[in-house]
């Protein structure tokens, strides 16, 4: 039995240079829903596509991205790539494929906080 039970959600904290601009790139360029600035805290929250995944922008006049790398799921890595690519999102190299099991492509906000693609290809997936 695990010490601590923890609840069916997850909260990915980033650090942001302007919370206000992180949470119109994330809504633009990925589709995440604001759930409220807090501004006295210097906090705002984004629902993620995933049920209970938020994502926390923390605002700091000189972020540090940590070493966190949130990976989100998608049914086809080329076109998803190819469309954040259009949009003038960089990415970090080449999609990397290990066959049969995933596709994977790394890429960057505004921040330069990593965030990763992931195609999922094991036959139950």
């Amino acid at each position: 039995m695990p010490i601590v039970a923890l609840d069916n959600t997850i909260t990915i904290a980033m650090s942001v240079r302007d919370r206000h601009a992180s949470a119109r790139w994330y809504d633009e360029k990925l589709g995440f829903t604001l759930l409220h600035h807090i501004d006295d805290a210097g906090w705002s929250e984004m629902q993620t596509k995933t049920d209970g995944v938020t994502l926390g922008l923390g605002e700091q006049a000189e972020p540090a991205p940590g070493n966190t790398v949130p990976v989100f799921g998608v049914s086809d890595i080329d076109t998803a790539r190819k469309n954040l690519e259009a949009a003038g999102v960089k990415f970090d190299g080449e999609t990397e494929t290990i066959e049969g099991m995933v596709s994977t492509a790394t890429f960057y906000d505004p921040d330069e906080n990593a965030l990763m693609l992931a195609q999922d290809l094991s036959a139950a997936g």
